[in-house]
């Protein structure tokens, strides 16, 4: 870890580790059409339930062992969602990436441009040599952000799904630091 998390900025955003000012948008964005495709974000995600998020995803930050970022508009500073990178318990040199947007933020090629940006910035932060992101097979937009990236298929698994308390398949991508694509 090196220090300050990052902050980026892309041509149409502003990434910068999530805010306790953040809960209210954080609980309003979350709809059942963004919940469904993820496995840690249940409904309803109330207000409370994002300050206690954002306060562990700082403490992540502080510890170096994550960066919960959010995705805001870099005119305006509206939150449209967040995208993360969290060490694995399993093995300290690999991270897990995470995003999500808003309904009325995707399919604009957001969520490609901040995970772009933020793969090779955030995997020196946090000194990993390896990054995974999974999705079910249906999220189509998922799987191209993730190829975006250069993260390539690796593997089906069944994970553990705790907001919906089921298990659910999932197609595993991960890339190595070394073939991250440039930003």
């Amino acid at each position: 870890m090196k220090g300050v998390p990052p902050t980026l900025d892309t041509p149409r955003l502003h990434l910068r580790l999530v805010a306790p000012g953040d809960a209210e948008a954080t609980s309003a964005l979350m709809t059942p059409a963004v919940s469904r495709w993820l496995a840690m974000w249940p409904l309803p995600f109330t207000v409370a339930m994002a300050r206690e998020r954002i306060a562990l995803s700082r403490s992540l930050a502080e510890a170096g062992q994550g960066l919960s970022l959010a995705v805001t508009a870099r005119g305006t500073g509206d939150l449209l969602g967040w995208i993360m990178l969290h060490r694995t318990r399993d093995d300290p040199r690999k991270a897990t990436l995470g995003y999500w947007l808003g309904e009325a933020h995707q399919r604009r090629g957001t969520l490609r441009e901040a995970a772009v940006a933020l793969l090779p910035v955030a995997a020196a932060w946090l000194d990993v040599d390896r990054i995974e992101a999974s999705a079910q097979p249906e999220n189509a937009g998922s799987f191209a952000v993730m190829r975006a990236c250069g993260l390539t298929f690796r593997r089906e698994e069944i994970i553990h799904a705790p907001s919906r308390n089921r298990d659910e398949l999932v197609h595993v991508y991960a890339v190595e630091r070394d073939d991250f694509t440039p930003a």
